[in-house]
């Protein structure tokens, strides 16, 4: 974990870091017209997320270049880098 809280706290001394979280193991799953719920674990999902952090930057390349530290690589994961979608009131 502490690689993590690293790359955490050296892009909040940056002054990029907005949020993020790491999430609990646990899922539940609501799918389909019917609702269906499934209680998972991170470890029954074909994929996972097991945190997040929200970024300020200038575009998707500068995100791509803040990302290319991440500890996951290390582990041989991945990351998605995703634009927040924002809706006018």
């Amino acid at each position: 974990m502490g690689k993590w809280f690293e790359w955490g706290n050296k892009m909040e001394k940056a002054g990029i870091l907005r949020g993020g979280n790491a999430l609990m193991p646990d899922i539940r799953r609501v799918t389909g017209k019917q609702r269906t719920v499934t209680d998972l674990t991170s470890a029954e999902a074909k994929e996972i997320v097991g945190g997040y952090y929200i970024v300020e930057a200038k575009d998707v390349d500068a995100v791509q270049e803040i990302a290319q530290n991440f500890p996951d690589y290390d582990l041989n994961g991945s990351v998605e880098i995703r634009e927040v979608m924002v809706f006018d009131h």
